[in-house]
């Protein structure tokens, strides 16, 4: 494999092991990741040798979402520039999403934002039941858009309501109730149980495993709706980014303060 700045490839026999490794910023995700991830995803598509293909995050996280640098950035774009932007974040998702390999993603730590789409885009999910996740988007001012295709399909609806519209902190058992992840795992068990699986994996029948996720995604998802999505989901991001409200809240982000709507709307909650 080639040499990355932003992620550590080791093709182990019939396993490729990709891991962010940007733990200093908890893998944030920036733009070079995001290049790196789908040229990764879409190699492995073509390697016919490889069984699986096992993300993880270096470090205390498996990923932070956005950088704060790459934010800072995407702040000041025009909408058209945002615009590509979420096309390249949405390709990203896709590339995985499709990868004709089996894929599984191992969480801990915390998962926020574009995060969650990564993993909810990979075949499997296992994560250390003390994980945080967060759908944090609207708590500065945008939208979970681009990484929403995956997550529905994963959740539904109504879960996702809960979640996205809220941006609440949750952890993994109620990760695994709604299916976000397929299974919460105690910290100390968590390789033992990453092993087992990748043992499954890896005793199925290679060609028929391929074909069987193939038939999987044509049945259910596949053929014109998800390009139709991507192209959606990207103008969406575009809008909210440069909208008065996400210039905002990436803002009040950024500087480490409450956003406006905050202060505008502090009150007691009532509730009986």
């Amino acid at each position: 494999m080639n040499q990355f700045e932003t992620l550590i490839v080791e093709k182990k026999e019939d396993i490729l092991y990709v891991y962010l490794n940007r733990p200093e910023v908890h893998n944030a995700i920036n733009e070079l990741m995001i290049s790196e991830l789908t040229s990764v995803y879409a190699e492995a598509s073509k390697d016919e040798l490889l069984r699986l293909v096992v993300l993880k995050g270096k470090g205390k996280s498996f990923c932070a979402g956005a950088d704060l640098n790459y934010m800072s950035h995407i702040a000041h774009h025009s909408k058209d520039e945002n615009y590509k932007d979420g096309q390249r974040l949405a390709k990203m998702f896709k590339t995985v999403y499709k990868c004709h390999v089996p894929t599984m993603a191992i969480v801990h730590g915390s998962a926020f934002g574009g995060a969650n789409g990564l993993f909810a885009a990979c075949d499997v999910v296992l994560a250390d039941e003390n994980t945080t996740f967060a759908f944090s988007e609207v708590k500065i001012g945008i939208g979970p858009a681009t990484i929403m295709p995956f997550i529905i399909r994963r959740i539904g609806e109504y879960h996702a309501r809960d979640l996205m519209l809220t941006g609440r902190k949750f952890k993994g058992k109620e990760a695994e109730k709604t299916g976000l992840i397929n299974k919460a795992v105690p910290t100390g068990l968590l390789i033992e149980t990453v092993k087992k699986y990748i043992n499954e994996f890896i005793t199925a029948a290679p060609k028929a495993t391929r074909a069987t996720k193939q038939l999987i995604q044509y049945l259910m998802y596949d053929g014109p709706e998800l390009t139709e999505l991507i192209d959606y989901t990207a103008g969406i991001i575009a809008n909210l980014r440069a909208d008065d409200e996400g210039q905002e809240g990436m803002a009040a982000f950024l500087e480490k303060r409450k956003p406006a709507w905050i202060k505008k709307t502090q009150r007691p909650i009532e509730f009986e």
